[in-house]
């Protein structure tokens, strides 16, 4: 589990294609204790299990439904990546629940400037729109945000001057592909609503 407070912004130095799946080689710099194997790590939105450990570079395995659920894929080797460890027990729960399982891939439809930061108008997948509420939250990229405005097929996002320093976000551009994970309590708000008002085991 994550809270969405990006940590750190690493380099994809190689992905090396391994079955249907991939291995991936970043490099970065976390905050805390080194970096040990089998911890998860939020890359880009998506919790990935650290496999080995070289200096500064940490390896990945992501399966072929992370690579086609995500942007991991088809991020050319070079790209910047959004970097955060999971929440140790007693840590501080700054942004939201997240649980690194991203929902979808969308593109990012518009970019406007407002005063020191930016707005950002997002796609919105019709069958993740009853997941999305105004003043709720969403992870973009593994950056928790408060949607701001939502309509028909799209929602907006504010990014602050910190959000932009920070973190990969102030890099998108109109068309750019970012990883969505809705809010993982409306997911389950939505399961008990679908169901009857009752969760069933098994169902």
């Amino acid at each position: 589990m994550f809270s969405g407070l990006v940590q750190a912004v690493g380099v994809l130095e190689r992905r090396l294609a391994q079955g249907s799946g991939a291995r991936l080689e970043v490099r970065g710099t976390l905050p805390g204790p080194p970096v040990a194997l089998g911890e998860s790590v939020a890359v880009a939105g998506a919790c990935l299990t650290v496999e080995r450990v070289e200096g500064g570079s940490f390896t990945f395995f992501c399966s072929a439904e992370t690579l086609s659920r995500t942007t991991l894929g088809q991020l050319p080797v070079g790209a910047k990546v959004n970097l955060e460890r999971a929440l140790r027990v007693g840590d501080a729960l700054g942004g939201h629940w997240v649980s690194g399982h991203v929902d979808a891939r969308v593109r990012v439809l518009a970019r406007r400037v407002a005063g020191e930061g930016l707005v950002l108008r997002v796609e919105l997948p019709g069958h993740l729109a009853p997941e999305v509420a105004e003043k709720g939250s969403v992870a973009l990229d593994g950056v928790s945000l408060t949607v701001a405005r939502r309509g028909r097929g799209w929602f907006e996002v504010a990014l602050v001057p910190y959000t932009l320093e920070g973190t990969t976000l102030g890099m998108l551009r109109v068309g750019s592909v970012v990883n969505l994970e809705t809010d993982l309590l409306a997911k389950y708000v939505r399961r008990v609503l679908t169901s009857g008002g009752r969760l069933r085991r098994g169902g």
